[in-house]
């Protein structure tokens, strides 16, 4: 469905393209006048580190941001996704360097009065994509809301692309138990949303608003470039577990989609010590033949 294989965003894209941790990547020139000139053509050989987003981490990080970074890169995670951009993004960026963590995406509210100051501490964070994390579920009740939703995210994809900024959706259960005319709400969404806009699937909440997500995130195609990996009951108000501890297929969800550029680990809330279950993960995801 809908695949990243569309028309680009100009030097915008290209910047994009430079700085995501991407094998190969190629470009093939738009034919005639095009406001969106050249396409980007995306081959992925391989998925980057693995990454976590910090919202895992949000009670711990009180406390103290360095030492819970530390313990993530100690973990043996390569990347973190941030959740909160605007809160001095030159000291986060300054300790994420120092640990040797890249910033793969933040999460930021983008299609707000903030949208401005979001793109700015992006560009300080060096990080290639921002990532709407929710959109209210009202407006997932029909296709017409749908279809507004897809061009707020078109119009904050064009601006972004303007600073280099590559724009993206992330899905909670809503978006999946919302059906038109026999497609999820998220693919419904996917086929409206303008090529240079991105995906990140989060395969939990994806199961449990009722898809069954290996299949899901192969129709979605090309226009997914990050997963949420998370695993636990598939269960509304049930705490969740370390990765691989729970019911979801995630060896054969993390080889569903070759266009996958990054697995990012989140557990919303855990049964166990969440820095604990972050290490859990790390280990089985470091078996032969789940991620590679």
């Amino acid at each position: 469905r809908a695949g990243g294989d569309g028309t680009g965003q100009g030097a915008g894209v290209a910047a994009v393209a430079a700085r995501d941790n991407v094998v190969r990547t190629s470009f093939r020139a738009g034919a005639g006048p095009d406001p969106h000139p050249p396409e980007l053509i995306w081959s992925v050989d391989h998925v980057n580190p693995l990454a976590v987003q910090l919202y895992t981490v949000r009670e711990q990080i009180k406390s103290g941001l360095e030492p819970v970074l530390a313990a993530i890169a100690d973990a043996g995670y390569g990347a973190v996704e941030g959740f909160d951009p605007l809160s001095d993004p030159e000291g986060f960026k300054a300790l994420a360097d120092e640990l040797g963590l890249a910033i793969c995406s933040t999460h930021a509210p983008l299609l707000g009065d903030q949208q401005d100051a979001v793109l700015a501490a992006a560009k300080i964070l060096d990080t290639s994509t921002v990532i709407v994390p929710m959109i209210s579920p009202d407006r997932w009740a029909d296709a017409d809301g749908i279809a507004g939703i897809a061009a707020d995210l078109n119009d904050a994809a064009a601006k972004a692309a303007d600073a280099g900024i590559r724009v993206g959706y992330h899905n909670h259960w809503f978006e999946l138990e919302t059906t038109i005319d026999g497609s999820f709400g998220l693919e419904v969404l996917a086929d409206a949303l303008d090529p240079s806009v991105v995906l990140e699937v989060d395969t939990y909440w994806a199961q449990v608003g009722g898809a069954d997500v290996v299949p899901l995130v192969q129709r979605l195609g090309d226009r997914v470039r990050y997963l949420h990996v998370k695993d636990g009951p598939a269960r509304k108000g049930e705490p969740m577990v370390a990765v691989g501890a729970g019911v979801l297929p995630v060896t054969e969800i993390l080889h569903a989609n070759p266009a996958v550029e990054w697995h990012v680990v989140e557990l919303d809330e855990c049964a166990t010590d969440m820095i604990q279950a972050l290490r859990d993960s790390a280990t089985y995801l470091a078996k032969d033949g789940v991620r590679s």
